[in-house]
């Protein structure tokens, strides 16, 4: 009889296991089929790349001053993009800010969805939590995001750990409305009143069972805060309040580049190119993965 059970439950196991994989090779494939994400995605891989060979591929240290040198142009010899007033390599501190906008949106963003995913799992599974969660998300979304950021900074002060915190902050409330409306749909599920029936707890229930089934929505929306997350950090340290001096911060070198925009103007285009460009891609590549994820993708094709 036991051994009868093992069988069962080994054959089991190999269908869900084969499920899994067919689900995430028919994503992948629906991904593919989308060239604006790709695009995206090969973006994103050059920006990685930028980032981790930062200290092999830059030419010049990125703090590195050198007056005699200040202000030339794109395509200046021994600096292909030029310098800044202060004689900076300007493609130096483009790949170094490269490595600060995806370190600080990531940690931002896996802050947030910690946060986030927590308090909508407890919201849309309990009742009686779910009134006082809401009134306090509703209470965050009464700011708008960027001000909420700012008086977090405000209170903080100004560095880029502080700009990560206040955007993961900002970031809590919209990932737990996203949370509970998947938990509130897929809590309602026959399987789950049978887990509940066989006795499992509500940890292993939400944990196991209502958390996987929602994961769809919620990397959508991590690929989707990427870009906003990279862009909160260029505006935090464009308005003086993240990346200080001689951080090479994308936000914070068009703040300094700004008043030399019309004797050096690609001390301003440069950084502001390579932050379109990567807020571009992950936006592609979230709408992407929010059409290769969707169930009834076949459906209305």
């Amino acid at each position: 009889m036991s051994a009868e059970v093992v069988t069962n439950k080994e054959v089991s196991s190999s269908i869900k296991s084969k499920k899994k994989e067919k689900y995430l090779i028919t994503t992948v494939k629906r991904l593919l089929k989308n060239k604006l994400a790709i695009v995206g995605l090969i973006i994103i891989a050059i920006q990685i790349f930028l980032a981790i060979a930062a200290p092999v591929i830059s030419t010049y240290d990125p703090a590195r001053q050198d007056l005699a040198a200040s202000e030339l142009p794109v395509f200046s010899e021994g600096h292909w993009l030029g310098t800044d007033n202060y004689g900076r390599d300007m493609w130096s501190r483009i790949v170094y800010g490269a490595r600060i906008s995806l370190l600080v949106g990531f940690t931002a963003v896996s802050l947030g969805l910690i946060g986030g995913v927590a308090l909508g799992l407890l919201s849309g599974y309990y009742r009686k939590l779910d009134g006082i969660i809401m009134r306090v998300v509703d209470l965050l979304f009464a700011f708008p995001g960027i001000l909420l950021a700012m008086l977090i900074i405000a209170v903080l002060g100004t560095s880029l750990v502080n700009v990560a915190i206040a955007i993961s902050i900002w970031s809590i409330p919209t990932c737990a409305r996203i949370v509970r409306g998947s938990v509130l749909t897929v809590k309602k599920q026959e399987y789950i009143q049978a887990m509940r029936s066989l006795g499992a707890s509500d940890f292993r229930i939400l944990v196991k069972h209502i958390l996987p089934n929602c994961l769809a929505p919620i990397i959508v929306f991590a690929t989707m805060r990427m870009a906003t997350a990279i862009l909160s950090t260029a505006a935090l340290s464009y308005l003086g309040l993240g990346a200080q001096p001689p951080t090479p911060e994308w936000g914070a070198m068009i703040a300094q580049g700004q008043n030399f925009m019309w004797t050096s103007p690609h001390m301003t285009i440069v950084p502001g190119i390579a932050i379109m460009l990567i807020v571009f891609a992950f936006n592609v590549v979230g709408d992407g993965l929010r059409d290769a994820l969707d169930p009834n993708m076949d459906l209305n094709q």
